[in-house]
């Protein structure tokens, strides 16, 4: 009720239904989530008035891409026909979830403690260079639409704590096929380079007038 009448944010709103559905900050595998809710990470400014500008909070993130998305229909219904074999597994859309341990770190690799619980999830590697985070933009891209694999979420930290953001600890993550080193990284035009204009961007959409009105059917979705 206090949600309803704009008594709290929709952030501590977020989080208070997080808490309350299991998730902690001390538990990987069930840490809080969050929605992508900005769609246009390659425009020079961003426009709250702009529908297009947001994503559709009432589809997950494997249905936004009609392309992908008359792929996960058509594995689904391919096994959907296999029938009641007991060797075949039940019909699913996904083959993947939009949170867990591995997504987490991937979003955080650049902070410790995370930096090493990733390496401890590897063997005691890094991922390979052209599979860490690198690339908001890019990122949203393959939840989106173009990665069959990937239908993630965000975590919490996208829209409160530009550090993750920044190699402040100067890891060597690499280089890419494409020889790109793998640094801090990568913000859409709108931010400037600057990862605290990034967050304050993206808490800023989360808190407008368009995310408040369709919110409550991302929650529906997850909670």
């Amino acid at each position: 009720k206090m949600w309803q009448r704009g008594e709290i944010s929709n952030f501590d709103y977020l989080m208070h239904l997080n808490f309350s559905a299991g998730r902690s900050f001390h538990d990987l595998t069930q840490y809080p989530v969050f929605p992508w809710v900005i769609a246009d990470y390659e425009s020079d400014t961003l426009d709250f008035s702009n529908p297009a500008t947001f994503r559709d909070l009432s589809k997950p993130m494997g249905a936004l891409g009609e392309k992908r998305l008359e792929q996960f229909l058509e594995r689904y219904e391919s096994l959907d026909s296999i029938g009641d074999d007991e060797n075949s597994p039940p019909p699913f859309h996904y083959g993947t979830h939009y949170s867990c341990t591995g997504y987490v770190l991937h979003y955080l690799l650049r902070l410790q403690p995370y930096t090493g619980m990733l390496m401890s999830l590897q063997s005691g590697h890094l991922d390979k260079p052209d599979r860490l985070f690198r690339c908001v933009g890019e990122s949203w891209k393959s939840a989106s639409s173009e990665n069959i694999q990937d239908v993630r979420e965000l975590t919490p930290e996208f829209y409160c704590m530009p550090d993750f953001l920044t190699n402040v600890n100067k890891f060597h993550f690499g280089t890419t096929q494409k020889g790109q080193v793998v640094d801090d990284v990568k913000l859409p035009p709108w931010a400037n380079g600057d990862p605290r204009k990034f967050v304050r961007l993206m808490r800023e959409a989360l808190e407008c007038k368009h995310v408040s009105e369709h919110l409550h059917h991302w929650i529906d979705l997850i909670f």
